[in-house]
């Protein structure tokens, strides 16, 4: 049994997944009469489980084998099953390091893992000192590190990241649904030097198809088989696979896009940090800012009231605004909004 085995929990190690009707014949031409679907209508045929087509899309773009692809009904998905597989409900943990995404918490509490959580530093980076004792216990199964980080938005620091990968005995996953933005290399060329490194990725932010809930997750193959071993049968639909395969059979528009989007940021937050109610703008290697107002709260609602919605972060974080760069009329109209207050 080798390391990752180890890791899987015991049911997940032994359970014997569901064969769907695509499973048995991979075909694309035939009677088929083993599903029960219906022979009439555009969309009576259930989609490809294994998202073959849209996952040797992706491994054209990233450069990396098919087998190391695994696609989600979002991040989220991704997410639910890496509790689901490494850890056991009410005795193991998971570790992140707050302020960010919220859904690695929720989906603990939905599994019932309890969360350790080591506040990010000074400078929104992991503090190396107050993490590395924790590499070591054994009830710890799972890390999750956002880089670039939700709601901060920078990049966490590659050598730190890189140490816990090295040092930490479990599942490391590395959340990158922002890495387009940063203009720095991803972590996805490790997954194969790490058996315990699982990238995410996303095709809601850059690839502009939040809809269509399709995230990503990059790992070796020991890991990767029980994701597709618990995932439910078709959990990505044929309107959605042939969405993204649409979006990556010209990926120049893509490219464009993440490009004016990052000039937007950048000029955004030049405006803002010239307006009174401002108080700080922190760096960003992401689509959005982290924003530190006078009275948070009001503003947040003065700009709601003129049909303008950011994020309310400052429950968690002491006068804090999320707001993501739109396009440029959009950024344009919240400047002018902001001034009024």
């Amino acid at each position: 049994m080798n390391r990752t085995d180890k890791l899987v929990r015991p049911n997940v190690r032994a359970l014997v997944p569901y064969s769907c009707a695509r499973d048995e014949y991979e075909g694309r031409e035939g009677i088929f009469l083993d599903a029960n679907e219906s022979p009439y209508g555009p969309l009576n045929r259930y989609p490809d489980p294994r998202q073959k087509e849209l996952r040797a899309a992706i491994s054209s773009l990233k450069g990396i084998a098919e087998e190391t692809i695994f696609l989600g009904n979002g991040s989220d998905e991704v997410i639910d099953l890496c509790y689901r597989i490494f850890c056991n409900p009410g005795s193991d943990r998971a570790l992140i390091f707050p302020p960010t995404y919220g859904m690695y918490q929720v989906s603990a509490a939905v599994n019932d893992v309890e969360v350790v959580k080591v506040p990010l530093d000074e400078n929104f980076d992991i503090d190396m000192p107050a993490v590395t004792p924790l590499l070591e216990d054994e009830r710890i199964k799972l890390i999750f590190i956002c880089s670039p980080n939700n709601p901060t938005g920078n990049c966490m620091n590659p050598e730190r990241v890189d140490f816990i990968i090295r040092n930490f005995h479990g599942i490391v996953v590395l959340d990158e649904a922002y890495a387009e933005f940063s203009g720095k290399p991803s972590f996805i060329e490790k997954t194969g030097l790490y058996d315990n490194l699982i990238v995410m990725q996303t095709f809601s932010k850059a690839m502009g198809m939040a809809a269509a809930r399709i995230g990503m997750a990059f790992a070796v193959t020991d890991i990767l088989k029980y994701f597709f071993r618990m995932k439910p049968p078709y959990n990505i639909s044929t309107i959605n696979q042939e969405a993204a395969l649409e979006r990556l059979r010209d990926i120049r528009p893509v490219t464009v896009q993440t490009e004016a989007i990052v000039a937007e940021r950048k000029r955004l937050a030049e405006k803002l940090a010239t307006i009174p109610v401002v108080e700080k703008v922190w760096p960003s290697d992401s689509n959005f800012l982290l924003v530190r107002v006078r009275d948070a709260d009001s503003v947040y609602n003065k700009l709601r009231s003129n049909n303008i919605i950011v994020r309310n972060k400052s429950r968690d974080m002491d006068g804090c605004l999320r707001i993501t760069a739109g396009t440029r009329s959009e950024n344009d109209r919240l400047i002018s909004e902001l001034n009024k207050i």
